[in-house]
């Protein structure tokens, strides 16, 4: 639509649904189009237009471009909807698809391959597989992409239709353009499939390097991407790949050049001459320095892909180091991340510039920054022996400047030196005492105390300077609580006299019988009893020669870094995390389940007649709390239903420009009508202004659903949401989105949440506390309840023989019962479902005197398993529950959980 198109969008009157229909069925082509555009105008903003599908559908038999591109796009949207009604538009897909007119070609095969409807995709092969070998490279590139599409649909077909040969026929294309589209789509079917799909030969692989010349900078990825992929068969073959790839690292495109960095430092694997090395070396630097003058966005993506590229080859970048020193107007996630390459690229040839750069960034206004920098002082004096000495006298300079957090973390990490260094450096340590007095911080007190510990017999007031620290036992925390014990054994070990040996004793009483600190308190009696019976051992144990450390604190383990190497230029390059870390792939060639793989006695189908019994022998008698084994034969499980396919990128984009998946997401039905939420802030309580909530869980995604309803007499907006610290530390991933609030109107939103940012400490608990704030009133604070089946993850499915070794591996110390005595199970079919809806996977079932014994397993983040075991007799009210898991603290908030998904 063009800009003077915003007239579509006005507000409509009473009865708009006939005016447009009448208006669809005009006699006159611009009243037809013009209805159209309503309709797409509607469908924009949220409104059903569904209901108009046979009418817009008519308007597909016409000449006119746009609004066939128009018609299209409201197929798209709803066919998932009407997919009985959408058959209707197949003749006109077909017949569009041989147009002589190769744009209406191309748009009639990828708006098929958009439609995601089963009984369309049997009528997609005969068209697509013509416009695979169509005689216009345009109708040809959009094949390509479109069997991607069907491939995610249904994969089966695509194989037994030959799809895939025909993609692989198109890397021989004379146009680059079909031959990157080519393999941006079977490299989107190999991330979808289980088995070898798009592997590069010899005779590939000339085509790609020939096409990569010539084709749009984002064909140029994906064929870098591809390559990168391919294994050279000797070093010769590598340096030709990379002599002719070397050139894309001129590219104006950073997305090319990073893809063209990945792929050299792959091949640079292969590659034995250290001549051709240390020359690939040398080209690559520049223009990983000229992403450095990009963007803040852009420099932060370079300096994290920059940070791995270092750490596999120094040399690339070691002569560049005034490139990441920090400019005054950079933001704070780039100084860091320069840093942190700064530390790496430190050597005794450039030490002396680093320093002075680091010392410049400890007297900046930005604490975080500060103290990084200086730590970073630290570290380089740990990693450079030579320079270490350089690197104490800018720390004692810093001290000197008696800023109070720029003197702790220069105590913390004059701690590490010493540790480095050992008898090499504590001359300074007087200096360090002056300071005493103004540390508050637990990591720097604790950093101290280790010092004077470590070195009490060359520190006259030793056991003085260790006494102020005491006076405030009890109320320190543990780090510096557990270094004050250990400090004062040292003192008394070191020096038996009167003075340390008082100390000794106040500090083991605190640290046993005033403390209710595990760890504090078992190192206390540890060392009591050395003391007690060998003091001669506890100098040995105590005082032993500690292992020097070395600075590989931000150094990736070898394996991890050649997989990040591998991901350069994606998110797991920024993340520093393998894909799998955070994103989910959907196989579709699920692997099938043998009936061998199952043990007897536990029944995998299960029944809704109450009086079902298994087949196959019955199961040996077991207290309700055992774990299901071996009885008699039983039949195999249906076949699980296949899960759904992950969503293709539409990688040409959509038909006109429009964000498609901003209107309706296609692939996904109609969203049901919404429940009702939980009340949590009365309008009585907020001044008319009524807040329901839950959190929900959809697509994996934990979300926090909420409805505002002001009841006030004055428009409230600018609402914003705050979380306290909860157990599950659930926090805002975003800002709340709620309109402005007209009086007497609502508005429903779902929050997405994230885990783990904001825990606190104690036994868990379900208690969420919330406060909510708008421009007009002052803070709300409520309280909600979470529900732990909200976390029930979806990959909680477990084999039948990884929950038996599971269960038989966990202690029975970790087995928690209890009874739900009002709970009624009266279809077994439809509580199964219910509690697979919440992803508490069904394992097996096996009969026990006149009872059902159900297991399931459910799992919550970070890869906790739950393996529960429900015992009833159905119809009759009462269930026995028992829960083995890693952490039975969490079984409380469990037994709540799914107590109220049984009682719903």
């Amino acid at each position: 639509m063009s800009g003077h198109d915003s007239k579509y969008f006005s507000t409509t009157k009473k009865g708009e649904i006939p005016e447009l229909k009448e208006e669809l069925n005009s006699q006159y082509k611009d009243k037809r189009k013009d209805a159209v555009k309503k309709v797409i105008a509607a469908m924009t903003v949220g409104k059903d237009v569904s209901s108009l599908f046979t009418d817009v559908v008519n308007c597909m038999q016409t000449e006119n471009l746009e609004l066939k591109k128009l018609v299209y796009l409201y197929l798209i949207n709803y066919a998932k909807s009407q997919p009985d009604l959408a058959i209707l538009a197949v003749n006109t897909f077909v017949k569009d698809s041989q147009d002589p007119n190769p744009l209406i070609r191309a748009l009639a095969v990828r708006t098929m391959g958009c439609i995601r409807v089963d009984k369309i995709t049997e009528y997609l092969c005969d068209p697509l597989q013509r416009c695979l070998k169509d005689d216009d490279p345009y109708v040809r590139k959009t094949a390509a992409i479109c069997v991607a599409k069907l491939y995610d649909i249904n994969a089966e077909l695509v194989e037994d239709r030959g799809f895939l040969e025909s993609l692989k026929d198109l890397i021989s294309d004379n146009n680059p353009m079909v031959v990157a589209n080519a393999v941006a789509a079977l490299a989107e079917i190999q991330e979808n499939s289980s088995g070898p799909i798009f592997e590069i030969s010899s005779h590939t692989l000339s085509k790609l390097l020939t096409a990569l010349n010539e084709c749009t900078e984002w064909g140029q990825v994906f064929i870098l991407d591809a390559l990168s992929r391919y294994k050279a068969a000797d070093a010769r073959e590598a340096e030709n790949i990379v002599e002719r790839v070397t050139p894309r690292l001129q590219h104006a495109n950073c997305a090319v050049v990073l893809s063209a960095v990945k792929m050299i430092l792959q091949q640079m694997e292969l590659i034995t001459s250290t001549d051709v090395v240390r020359n690939l070396c040398k080209k690559m630097a520049p223009p990983l320095v000229t992403l450095l003058s990009a963007e803040p966005e852009i420099q932060y993506v370079a300096l994290r892909n920059i940070n791995l590229i270092v750490q596999r080859r120094p040399t690339i970048l070691a002569h560049e180091i005034k490139v990441f020193f920090c400019k005054y107007n950079d933001p704070i996630y780039v100084k860091m991340e320069k840093l942190e390459i700064m530390i790496k690229l430190a050597s005794d040839r450039n030490i002396d510039q680093v320093l002075l750069e680091f010392k410049e960034y400890a007297t900046e206004v930005d604490v975080d920054f500060v103290r990084k920098a200086v730590r970073a002082i630290g570290r380089c004096a740990i990693k450079l022996e030579r320079a270490a000495e350089r690197c104490i006298s800018v720390l004692l300079e810093l001290i000197k400047i008696k800023v109070n957090y720029v003197v702790q973390e220069a105590i913390i990490v004059i701690k590490d030196i010493f540790r480095r260094y050992p008898n090499t450096y504590e001359s300074i340590i007087a200096t360090l005492c002056e300071s005493l007095d103004t540390l508050d911080e637990p990591e720097a007190k604790a950093s101290m105390i280790w010092i004077i510990g470590e070195y009490a017999e060359r520190i006259d007031n030793a056991d003085e300077l260790l006494e102020s620290f005491l006076e405030s036992f009890p109320e320190e925390p543990a780090q510096v609580q557990l270094q004050l014990l250990t400090a004062t054994v040292k003192l008394f070990l070191k020096k038996p006299t009167e003075g340390p040996q008082q100390m000794i004793q106040v500090v083991l009483n605190n640290a046993t019988v005033e403390t209710d600190n595990p760890d504090l308190r078992d190192r206390a009696y540890i060392y009591w009893r050395l003391l007690s019976t060998d003091p001669e051992a506890a100098k040995d144990v105590v005082l032993a020669e500690k292992p020097v450390i070395t600075d590989d604190s931000n150094q990736l383990d070898s394996s991890l870094l050649d997989e990040l190497l591998a991901n350069i230029a994606t998110l797991s390059s920024v993340y520093h995390k393998p894909p799998e870390a955070f994103v989910t792939r959907v196989k579709t060639t699920a692997p099938k389940t043998e009936d061998d793989d199952y043990p007897n006695g536990i029944d995998t189908g299960y029944s809704d007649t109450p009086t079902h019994v298994a087949d196959g022998g019955t199961s040996p008698q077991t207290s309700s709390s055992s774990a299901p084994y071996p009885a008699g034969r039983q039949p195999a499980p249906p076949p699980a239903a296949p899960a759904p396919a992950a969503p293709v990128p539409d990688l040409l984009g959509d038909l006109i420009g429009l964000d498609n998946s901003a209107i309706v997401p296609v692939d996904q039905p109609e969203p049901a009508p919404a429940a009702p939420l939980p009340v949590v802030l009365p309008a009585s309580t907020g001044q008319g202004l009524q807040i329901s909530a839950q959190l929900t869980r959809q697509d994996g995604q934990v979300l926090y659903g909420m409805l505002f309803e002001n009841n006030t007499q004055i428009p409230l907006d600018g609402f914003m949401i705050q979380f306290n610290k909860n157990s599950f530390g659930l926090a805002a991933a975003g800002p709340l989105q709620v309109p402005q609030l007209q009086p007497g109107t609502s508005a429903r939103t779902l929050l997405p949440m994230v885990l783990f940012q904001n825990v606190s400490g104690g036994a868990p608990s379900s208690l969420l506390q919330v406060a909510v704030k708008n421009n007009q009133q002052p803070v709300w604070y409520f309280n909600d309840k979470v529900s732990l089946h909200v976390f029930f993850t979806e990959d909680g499915r477990m084999e039948r023989g990884s929950f038996l070794e599971t269960w038989r591996s966990l202690p029975d110390s970790n087995e928690v019962l209890k009874d739900l005595p009002g709970i009624v199970v009266s279809n077994v079919e439809a509580t199964l479902d219910r509690l697979a809806a919440s992803n508490m996977f069904f394992i097996a079932k096996r009969k026990h005197a006149n009872q059902d014994v159900f297991y399931f397993s459910a799992k919550i983040p970070r890869g906790i398993p739950f393996l529960i075991e429900l015992t009833t007799v159905i119809g009759n009210p009462g269930i026995k529950c028992a829960i083995k898991t890693p952490n039975p603290e969490m079984a409380p908030l469990f037994f709540e959980a799914i107590e109220s998904l049984l009682k719903a």
